[in-house]
């Protein structure tokens, strides 16, 4: 057990320094003589620098910061919520309780049962340039992920730590992308001749089903939901699309032929021939932006390639709330006759809405694939 103070009982008074930035635990606000070999408490959820500097052998953290994925400290360190919080700075403030001590114990690992689910420091939704494109497409493995680390940076990246070790834990979209392009490299090995677009549309659309309830932002959390390695070497269907399919998508969203040039590297111009909408790019999912009680009526060209069994019967389910909102799908039945063989339907969105974000779903079965799409309409 070592003794315990808050930080604005050690301000630094060798400088320009108030009591806020000491209990805030700030750059060069506490001092030395009154911290070293104690545990600090800060008002603030920080990096944990200061009380490294000053001499602390431990920090506590009292924030209203998200709590649900952990971070690298240069000290043992405890993140408590203000509730729990508040009872330490009482106890650290206390005349009554002889010497102050804490102890800072080993973390425990725990088997978290609400997972998968996107943790509060993940970007999400919706897309702000094109809204009619949902974003993100799906999520992956990213929180507490055992990765490779330079042996010349310290553990928690901070200076004064001299932890060096070749792993270390890691979150974030760092993290998920490697998950998603192993798994695409993984898929591929099986399709050698599959497009990008392809290879995407298999892992959306056998994504791994997420519960809304805990993920708040639902699809703008997590897109088609929980990538999937093992269903998508067989998606039964799949998105695919050409260059030429995303020339039409920018011409129609205003490139003008200057701009588009930039991303073809080649002479690719925009024309009417060119001139595509957003609702029409052949994308694995379905997303269409509106107003409050604004009347809605939208349809969505789409087209699938058959990539399992070469005669396959397909049936078409649409799963959506009770409401305003009617989505239908023509045809809702695709009966494909050869590998490779391409069909076409129109997905179509009809009604109004009074909620910020309505989920609902596509999904084609031929009894062994379940080719699953999001549907998201939001005001």
């Amino acid at each position: 057990m070592y003794p315990i103070i808050h930080g604005g009982s050690a301000p630094n008074t060798t400088g320009n320094f108030t009591w806020a930035s000491s209990r805030n635990c700030l750059q060069n606000s506490l001092d030395r003589n009154l911290v070293k070999g104690k545990i600090v408490l800060c008002d603030r959820f920080v990096s944990g620098r200061e009380p490294l500097r000053a001499g602390a052998v431990g920090t506590l953290l009292r924030d209203n910061a998200p709590n649900d994925d952990a971070s690298l400290f240069p000290l043992p360190a405890s993140y408590l919520d203000l509730v729990d919080g508040s009872k330490i700075f009482v106890y650290v403030n206390s005349t009554s309780c002889g010497t102050l001590t804490a102890t800072i114990f080993k973390s425990k690992e725990a088997n978290d049962s609400l997972a998968p689910y996107v943790v509060s420091c993940s970007s999400s939704g919706p897309n702000p340039i094109t809204p009619d494109i949902l974003k993100p497409d799906l999520s992956a493995p990213g929180v507490h992920i055992l990765a490779a680390w330079s042996l010349i940076s310290p553990v928690s990246e901070t200076k004064g730590d001299n932890r060096l070790e070749p792993f270390n834990i890691i979150s974030g979209t760092s993290m998920a992308c490697p998950h998603v392009s192993a798994v695409a490299a993984y898929v591929k090995s099986f399709h050698p001749t599959w497009s990008p677009a392809a290879l995407k549309s298999a892992l959306m659309t056998t994504a791994f089903l997420m519960i809304f309830g805990i993920n708040l932002d639902a699809e703008f959390a997590y897109g088609s939901s929980h990538l999937n390695p093992i269903k998508a070497v067989n998606p039964g269907l799949v998105y695919d699309s050409e260059e030429v399919d995303y020339i039409n998508f920018l011409c129609g969203q205003g490139y003008s032929t200057r701009f588009l040039q930039l991303v073809t590297r080649d002479n690719a111009t925009c024309s009417e021939a060119t001139n595509g909408t957003v609702w029409d790019l052949n994308y694995p999912s379905f997303s269409l932006f509106t107003s409050l009680l604004k009347p809605v009526s939208r349809t969505f060209n789409r087209t699938v390639t058959n990539v399992a069994s070469p005669m396959s019967t397909y049936t078409a389910t649409v799963s959506a709330p009770a409401g305003a909102l009617k989505i239908q799908v023509n045809p809702n039945v695709l009966s494909f006759t050869s590998l490779r063989q391409k069909l076409s339907f129109v997905l179509t969105i009809e009604g109004t809405t009074e909620k910020a974000i309505v989920s609902a779903s596509l999904e084609w079965d031929d009894g062994v694939h379940k080719v699953r799409s999001p549907i998201i309409v939001f005001i």
